[in-house]
């Protein structure tokens, strides 16, 4: 979830696969089986889910600077960029941006640290204290791909859309004179398609990105009461589904992580994720000929995407694949070769390699390629580290 101010690179919900339209079939017994497994993940210790009024709850420090700044007759593109500068500007509140920051509005204020869930949550509260006339929207943006630990996590992404009161809607992007509230301008900037999503499914967003989580760090219980949670506030969500599915599976309940997989397909035949997790149980239970046709489904999809070729770069350097993963990095840049991240992943791989030359050119393009202040200031760190080294091998060879 990348931005002018901080690093927001992406906005979720996230979607997670483990390693990695046809008519594929949906919930083998019908969508109206029984999807949940209380039984199976009874926690040892009451977990209390935040909700709908506690996640979007503005405290008073909130309503004091509502009514400080955004009180007044200007019309909502200004009233937005007010919003933003108070939220980001280093003399106001100064916001960063953290990926595992699942937090409520007002924890998000006061702890002046969110991620890009938590960042439009608390920018629609504020807006909406206001009286703003503001609504959320679901981008379609290709899909991205990031590595936490055993799992690859797959992330959405939201914004805000913001109305003038008299019907004339304008478009703000942070950074742009223009009014929809987005806090990636790499994907506005796209152009890529949105639709409106309704509050209820923005909340299932929340609750799934806690599940994914909480399953990363291998606390099931708290994860399936979050999962669990997300699928009931919006039961067209096909993420939290998907996510159970792998909660499932994970468990060894394989019949059930099945059947979770096809109810996430029923309900959105593009979810490549739980294709492609489906696919991979099949595989274990030695269903390969049902699996084969997905998996060659789902690489016709994905073969044009830049991201889906830095998944297997990563999946490559990984398992200490360096070559393979080079060449998957290299390709991802012939496809798109604006994204920092993939000169990045490129010269980590190169220094393993010890080919500190190419490593440091490497670098040197994620620099130039990278907005984000937070990111920036670490890829010049890393730069240096392999200047020093350079210097180093240098001097002890003369």
């Amino acid at each position: 979830m990348k931005n002018r101010f901080y690093s927001l690179l992406f906005c979720l919900p996230l979607l997670l696969a483990c390693q990695s339209n046809q008519n594929f079939q949906a919930t083998q017994n019908g969508p109206q089986v029984n999807l949940y497994l209380d039984s199976h993940f009874y926690p040892e210790n009451p977990i209390v889910i935040e909700t709908e009024q506690e996640i979007f709850q503005l405290d008073d420090d909130m309503r004091a600077m509502v009514q400080a700044k955004l009180m007044n007759n200007l019309p909502a593109q200004k009233k937005a960029i007010i919003l933003l500068e108070h939220l980001f500007d280093e003399e106001n509140i100064a916001i960063s941006y953290s990926g595992n920051a699942n937090v409520t509005a007002s924890q998000a204020y006061q702890s002046k640290i969110a991620n890009c869930m938590s960042l439009t949550i608390m920018a629609y509260a504020l807006a909406e204290e206001a009286g703003m006339n503001v609504s959320f929207q679901e981008v379609d943006v290709p899909e991205y791909w990031v590595r936490n630990g055993q799992y690859n996590l797959i992330a959405g992404h939201v914004n805000l859309l913001v109305k003038e009161d008299k019907g004339i809607s304008r478009y703000v992007i942070w950074g742009d004179k223009t009014t929809r509230i987005d806090f990636d301008p790499f994907v506005a900037k796209k152009h890529f398609p949105s639709h409106a999503i309704k509050k209820h499914t923005l909340l299932a967003m929340f609750y799934n990105n806690k599940g994914a989580e909480a399953m990363v760090n291998n606390n099931y219980s708290i994860a399936y009461q979050y999962l669990k949670k997300a699928s009931q506030t919006d039961n067209q969500f096909a993420s939290a589904w998907g996510n159970l599915g792998i909660l499932y599976k994970l468990n060894g309940h394989y019949t059930m992580a099945e059947n979770a997989y096809r109810h996430a397909i029923s309900l959105d035949s593009k979810n490549y994720t739980s294709l492609g997790n489906l696919a991979l149980l099949l595989h274990k239970q030695g269903r390969v000929s049902e699996a084969q046709p997905i998996e060659e489904f789902i690489y016709r999809a994905r073969v044009k995407n830049p991201y889906y070729h830095a998944l297997l770069a990563n999946e490559a350097y990984f398992n200490q694949l360096y070559p393979q993963a080079i060449k998957h990095y290299k390709k991802a840049i012939q496809l798109n070769d604006e994204q920092h991240e993939f000169y990045f992943g490129l010269a980590k791989t190169y220094y393993q390699q010890n080919k500190l030359p190419l490593a440091k050119k490497a670098m040197n393009k994620a620099v130039a390629l990278t907005r984000a202040k937070d990111t920036q200031r670490q890829y010049i760190a890393k730069l240096n580290f392999l200047l020093y080294q350079g210097s180093t091998d240098h001097d002890t060879r003369h």
